[in-house]
């Protein structure tokens, strides 16, 4: 190929430089003699004596055989340019060397693609050192190598040296960086029973595109297309394709696309079913037929071999837990070729005796021991269990604080004894960014955070930021010790702020100031329990617009002096709250303005069960996240909130995916404390897309006010969407649509409906519900119909490096009345207001970083929105 003559090129022109002669051993010839004395010529800085002692005869003979191992010895430490052997006469052996230069610097020109600090850190010819031809001739290659990892395979690299005196030379690495190759096509051969864009999916390396500029991934790298065909074949595996191949990975460089091709060779085979499940034991008294509950293979379904890997690690973690230590479970059966089955059979046998002798961590420069250790189900004398050992391995994956991980085991002191060897290479854990983002209910939006995974090196978890946008601000402080008393029980604290100005969506401000300690507990991979104990204040204050007093009475504005208004008892109109009560805003809104700030003590707990098979673009599966919250544990506000959300995905055909979604909340009352408003589920696009925030259910419809939207005290909603790629597109770009329908239902509320006047002289012109018209000072007349919202559309999504962004245009086909319709929505950036249960749970290892992420949003998409970002705006 073109590419490799030019690669080739470039080692050539630094082998020229190492083509001229390092010097020649010329042996006088002479008959085996004993040598009287040896004398040194040409030594400057290594001494005279140090050089004789490499030529050591046998019994007092120096012979050929000494004299050629000797010259050999000092070639081999790298101090010598040339070595010459005479036999002068007389017994004497003359030795006269050319010794190397120092190395006064090292320099690069011409890189500007890697830094001189990288490439310095990478070669071993370094300033005061001595120069070696061959040294040299490996760092050449080496920094050929580099860039060739980084996609530049066009590199020309050519040392040269500058002579300066008392033997000091300069070594210069001239580089010519050459153009970044990428892959530009990637094709597969032998596949019917997927599309190559599913395909392509599936691989690490992805072609180049007009985005390809933020990452490397099509940076051409042949370990890593190596690394695709196991995923290939394993993707294959899973999809019941026991006899597939992956033939060959070719590529070819072409020339006129100035990249590579890819090609990949593939042998798909039948699909196979399973026909037949059962188990067998050689070990006595063990009950093999009893680990079916722990089998996730069933009779009739497609042969899956990660579902069967993870049955045998479940059913040898079970048997272990029975005291069957070493039992091992093997898998064997037979494939029908005729009938496409395949026989699955678990052996349940009597293993190897062998324990663990000795833990050895190596690698962690940084983490504590027993940051590791704690990660381990076995320690040292317990039996040797590959179960636990895989297991624990994924742990310290998971855990996000090492570039590797690799578990390996080494013979121990004897036969029955083996030593578990840690081998990891620490990362960064340190993050600190930048973010913004837009949505149509909180305009635009920036966040400035930092961030440790590891602090100290102990494990904890901590996180500072502070977001700033046109109708939202704020800040959070949170901590996480993933192992509290070292137990596996995580222990995570939160501080924040938040402050939601008033909007085109409502006509009040919120700041919410609030402390939440929570508790995570994994019951089982998939299922996560988390506990939470949360004190907030909240308090409403209104814009200025309606701070002034404004008393509607017919068509004429009233506006009364504050003198005239401090002569009257209890206000102008006896309630104590001036412009409060005139009718501006709704009637809830004017009591919890008089009540003040307000305390809200809650405990409440999650329980998440994930089965997706991929928690960031999930496409198969099952996510439940059922919430519940009392608040009532001192406080001033008491309240029972139940919710359950729900998401199941389902692969289509040609790459589509299916998804339901359904939801629900109630919120019920506890004692005789009155619901606030504030405490009220408030829906939106986050139940029923076309429709603005707060713009679904009960609302104030009285004409001289705000008409805010009051919340219900149940909601219910059900969508069915189908994603589709675009085909046409390249995969990596992530965009693909979204054709939806969406129905659901929020109603009863049961906030404040009455005020009751303390002085009626003073309320002339206020009239009550049913008195000829809406009140507008001691009652509240709203809608609260029980209509079934609904609506169909369609979506537009993107994982763009900025972030997630998404584009819904929705048309409502049932709406209530006083129903706000809002059908184009837009949304994007960054998250800003992250629940931190989740991400403190993943730190203790129950979750990775994808699955925080997806258990988050599916707790965001039922809370109600005066609480929290809605994360289908924001993401």
């Amino acid at each position: 190929m073109k590419l490799g003559m030019h690669i080739r090129g470039g080692i050539l022109a630094a082998l020229i430089v190492f083509s001229a002669p390092v010097g020649s051993v010329v042996v006088t010839p002479a008959a085996a003699q004993s040598v009287q004395s040896i004398a040194v010529e040409g030594n400057r800085r290594v001494e005279a004596d140090t050089i004789r002692s490499y030529f050591r005869g046998r019994g007092g003979r120096l012979d050929q055989m000494a004299i050629d191992d000797g010259v050999k010895a000092l070639y081999d430490t790298g101090l010598f340019q040339n070595v010459e052997i005479r036999h002068v006469g007389g017994g004497r052996l003359l030795v006269v060397v050319t010794e190397n230069a120092v190395i006064g610097r090292v320099a690069f020109e011409g890189n500007k693609k890697i830094k001189d600090e990288q490439l310095q850190a990478e070669v071993q010819s370094k300033p005061r050192g001595t120069y070696s031809r061959p040294v040299v001739q490996s760092d050449t290659l080496r920094i050929a190598e580099i860039y060739r990892r980084s996609g530049r395979y066009d590199v020309r690299v050519v040392p040269e040296i500058i002579e300066g005196s008392n033997s000091r030379v300069d070594l210069i690495f001239r580089i010519d960086e050459g153009a970044k190759t990428g892959v530009k096509l990637i094709e597969f051969v032998g596949n019917n029973a997927f599309s190559a864009a599913r395909l392509r999916d599936v691989i690490k390396t992805h072609e180049s595109n007009f985005l390809s500029f933020l990452g490397n991934n099509d940076i051409y790298d042949p370990d890593r297309v190596e690394a695709d065909r196991d995923l290939i074949r394993r993707f294959y595996l899973k999809h019941g394709y026991a006899e597939v191949q992956v033939v060959a990975a070719l590529t070819e460089y072409d020339p006129n696309r100035k990249g590579f091709l890819v090609t990949f060779k593939i042998e798909e085979g039948s699909q196979y079913r399973v026909g037949s499940v059962e188990f067998h034991t050689s070990i006595p008294n063990f009950d093999a037929p009893s680990l079916r509950s722990r089998s996730q293979v069933s009779v009739g379904s497609v042969y899956n071999v990660e579902a069967i890997e993870k049955s045998v690690e479940d059913m040898q973690l079970e048997a272990s837990r029975r005291g069957y230590a070493f039992a091992v479970v093997r898998v064997g059966g037979d494939r029908d070729f005729n009938a496409h089955t395949a026989a699955v059979v678990f052996n349940v046998d009597e293993g190897r005796r062998q324990y663990i002798e000795r833990i050895d961590i190596r690698g962690n420069t940084r983490t504590r021991d027993y940051v590791i250790r704690r990660e381990f189900d076995v320690s040292e004398g317990d039996a040797y269990n590959q179960a636990l050992v895989d297991r624990t391995e994924r742990r310290l994956k998971n855990l996000d604080y090492f570039k590797t991980v690799k578990i390996t085991r080494e013979p121990g002191s004897s036969t029955d004894r083996v030593i578990l060897a840690v081998e990891l290479e620490e990362k960064s854990t340190g993050d600190f960014s930048v973010s913004g983002g837009y949505s149509t209910t909180d305009g635009a939006l920036g966040e400035v955070s930092i961030s440790e995974r590891n602090l100290l090196g102990r494990g904890l978890f901590a996180k500072a930021s502070i977001s700033y946008g046109q109708y939202a601000r704020g800040y959070s402080l949170s901590f996480v010790e993933p192992y509290l008393l070292d137990y596996r029980v995580a222990l995570g604290l939160d501080l924040y702020q938040r402050q939601q100005f008033a909007n085109t969506y409502i006509s009040y401000g919120q700041t919410t100031l609030g402390f939440s300690p929570h508790l995570g507990f994994q019951l089982r991979e998939d299922l996560t329990l988390q506990a939470r104990y949360s004190i907030t204040r909240n308090q409403i204050d209104l814009p200025g617009y309606l701070m002034n007093c404004n008393n509607v009475q017919g068509s004429a504005a009233y506006n009364p002096s504050p003198a005239y208004m401090n002569t009257l008892p209890g206000g102008w109109d006896g309630t104590n709250l001036g412009c409060y009560s005139d009718g501006e805003v709704s009637l809830p809104l004017r009591k919890e303005l008089a009540q003040g700030a307000q305390i809200v003590s809650s405990v409440g707990y999650s329980l998440i069960w994930n089965l997706l098979d991929n928690n960031k673009n999930p496409t198969d599966g099952l996510l439940v996240n059922w919430s519940l919250d009392y608040a009532g544990v001192g406080g001033d506000v008491s309240y029972l909130k139940n919710t359950v959300d729900v998401k199941y995905y389902q692969p289509l055909v040609a790459d589509m995916v299916g998804l339901i979604h359904l939801q629900g909340g109630i919120l019920n009352k506890v004692g005789n404390t009155e619901l606030r408003m504030y405490d009220h589920f408030q829906m939106g696009p986050n139940l029923v897309r076309g429709f603005e925030p707060y713009g679904i259910g009960p609302r104030d419809i009285n004409p001289y006010g705000t008409q805010d939207a009051l919340g219900g005290t149940k909601y219910w909603g059900a969508s069915a969407e189908l994603q589709v790629p675009f085909w046409f597109l390249p995969k990596e770009v992530g965009l693909k649509g979204a054709l939806y329908a969406d129905a659901g239902g929020l109603y009863d509320y049961q906030g404040p409906t009455e005020w009751a006047l303390t002085n009626e002289m003073n309320t002339a012109g206020c009239t009550k519900p049913g008195n000829g018209g809406p009140g507008t000072c001691a009652g509240l007349v709203y809608d609260d119909s029980k209509i079934v919202r609904s609506s169909v559309g369609v979506g537009l999504i993107w994982q763009s490096p900025f972030g997630p962004l998404r584009f819904d245009y929705a048309v409502p086909l049932t709406k209530g009345k006083y129903d706000r319709v809002q059908e184009f929505r837009f949304g994007g950036g960054t998250t800003f207001w992250p629940d931190l249960n989740v991400v403190w749970k993943r730190k203790a290892g129950f979750l990775s970083r994808e699955s925080a992420e997806a258990s988050q949003k599916e707790k965001h998409d039922a809370r109600p929105a005066h609480h929290a970002f809605d994360w289908n705006e924001t993401a």
